[in-house]
């Protein structure tokens, strides 16, 4: 197993810029730009940018050394050649495209991802100002998940065609047909002050007057504003987790080991948490950490902006849109980077589980 460990963390860089690379070529034919946009909000012609500059050089908004892709900018008629090429040398566009992919890579090794064009913080700054909401958001979503999905599937699978495994069949399916941003909003109109009760808070994670708290008042607080987005984003996310999880415990209960426990004398508890168990939960447990981080990179960008809560999900969204590229490219390492590794432990919690799996001679 060693050996395989010592594989997979060779290949983890090598697939690394393998996806940089895509990611790099696919946002360099992509049209506009942060030269665009920061030209069109100069000729009054942009209709929601969110550039800004100090100078007449572009000022603070272009200070970064790993700057991504972005050819010389074509449309500014009206503007003096030099002032447009000051712009492509403070955004760092006045290098070639692979010079630039490569000085990124370089800075991307030692974790330097350079600043944001358009916000005067750095991108490890950023990420570390909204991953607290991200946290929240997934840890709680991802460990209700869990803690509901499993037992119901067990008791699902041990009453497989009986009228509570059919009604909560529907139950999940119907949950998960259900958008999460609808929903939320649902929940806002009923609870939250819209037309019936006003019981739960629709902005940020804590009060206002959160510091003055005691500890145990804040912690209230705390659950009092995550309950409603909380419960929008584990609404769909039941269904697939409840039926793999009957489904792993009907497979291990319909094999011949089982019958043979059975027949020894052993009561069904004995049997399903003595013998089943373990075999059964071994993708689930398996999936928990790729799971996770799913959660919480990739949450729900509409739920953050229902219920005002500034995180990674929104982030990401905003940088696209504002073609923020050092955001774009740095989360994107950063994210791809923790997946692979993730991917890593997955596989050894596999054997952990389970030490019959061996991925070591599986290759061989």
């Amino acid at each position: 197993m060693f050996a395989y460990i010592v594989r997979r963390l060779l290949l983890i860089p090598v697939t690394l810029f393998g996806i940089m690379v895509v990611n790099f070529v696919f946002v360099q034919l992509a049209p506009g730009g942060p030269i665009e946009q920061v030209l069109a909000q100069l000729e009054g012609t942009a209709v929601d940018a969110t550039a800004r500059i100090g100078g007449t050089g572009g000022g603070e908004a272009a200070q970064t050394h790993t700057r991504a892709t972005e050819g010389p900018y074509r449309g500014a008629q009206g503007l003096p050649p030099d002032f447009i090429a000051e712009l492509e040398r403070q955004f760092g566009f006045d290098k070639p495209a692979h010079e630039r992919f490569f000085q990124m890579m370089a800075n991307y090794a030692t974790f330097d991802f350079g600043s944001s064009f358009y916000r005067d913080q750095s991108v490890v700054d950023l990420v570390l100002e909204k991953l607290p909401v991200s946290i929240s958001l997934g840890v709680w979503s991802t460990l209700i998940i869990y803690l509901v999905s499993i037992p119901l599937g067990i008791r699902k699978a041990v009453s497989d065609g009986s009228k509570f495994d059919v009604t909560t069949s529907w139950m999940v399916i119907i949950g998960y047909a259900i958008p999460a941003f609808l929903f939320a909003i649902l929940l806002i109109v009923l609870f939250a002050g819209g037309r019936f009760l006003d019981w739960f808070p629709l902005r940020g994670l804590t009060s206002l007057d959160w510091h003055l708290m005691s500890w145990p008042e804040r912690i209230l607080d705390y659950i009092w504003h995550l309950t409603l987005p909380v419960t929008a984003m584990v609404i769909g996310g039941f269904a697939g987790l409840t039926m793999l999880t009957k489904n792993s415990f009907l497979e291990e209960i319909n094999k011949q080991y089982v019958i043979t426990a059975k027949a020894k004398g052993l009561t069904q508890r004995q049997v399903l948490y003595g013998h089943v168990f373990r075999n059964a939960m071994l993708l689930i447990v398996a999936g928990f950490p790729s799971a996770l981080v799913g959660m919480l990179f990739t949450g729900s960008v509409l739920i953050e902006v229902i219920f005002s809560l500034d995180g990674l999900g929104l982030l990401g969204f905003e940088a696209v849109i504002n073609r923020d590229y050092p955001v774009i490219f740095g989360t994107l390492y950063a994210f791809g980077l923790i997946g692979l590794l993730l991917n890593l432990i997955s596989d050894i919690t596999y054997h952990i589980v389970d030490p019959r799996i061996d991925f070591e001679k599986r290759e061989a």
